[in-house]
């Protein structure tokens, strides 16, 4: 599908906008949630990587995935936001629901309050390491791919993966008073 887009470029106009956003929308909003930890600047961040998009597709070289262009283009502005002072002053968590089915009240508590102490473990990792955990498991891109958006060696991606799941391990183990 990704190609399809490509070959529009030179003639994007509101609705190849519109269907951008549609396919992409979701996945540039999770990144940007994911580099600020915060629910309304990822909407702002979101909205400014479209913008961006519609004024640059020109720019576009097809040296890398359409996503993987994108997601650079989302890590800069959110970078940029996270280097203003309105970021220092905002709140780093917000709620975070479950999808699992529950099998009772309780038991729908237990996977919300999990979910929110993986989440806020993850969040908690340094920006570098919570980068490629969350692009790779939460946008499936692949470690060549991370590498390129990154502009760092897939060596220092398989790197940073692998402490940042060790220090999750941790945290959570951590947490859970576990040995």
């Amino acid at each position: 599908m990704e190609t399809e887009y490509l070959k529009y470029f030179q003639e994007v106009d509101s609705t190849e906008l519109y269907n951008l956003m549609t396919q992409y929308g979701d996945d540039v909003w999770r990144y940007a949630y994911a580099l600020t930890g915060n629910y309304e600047q990822s909407n702002d961040i979101a909205q400014e990587v479209f913008l961006k998009v519609h004024l640059k597709m020109s720019t576009f070289r097809g040296q890398s995935s359409f996503k993987t262009w994108l997601f650079s283009i989302t890590r800069n502005i959110a970078i940029n936001e996270m280097r203003s002072g309105y970021f220092r002053r905002i709140l780093l968590f917000g709620n975070v629901k479950s999808t699992q089915v529950a099998q009772s009240a309780e038991g729908d508590y237990m996977a919300n309050q999990a979910a929110a102490d993986l989440r806020k473990i993850i969040m908690s990792l340094s920006r570098k390491l919570r980068e490629v955990l969350i692009l790779n498991l939460e946008h499936e891109l692949t470690i060549q791919e991370i590498a390129e958006l990154l502009h760092i060696s897939e060596g220092t991606v398989k790197s940073r993966m692998s402490r940042a799941r060790k220090e999750v391990e941790r945290r959570w183990r951590n947490l859970n008073h576990e040995s």
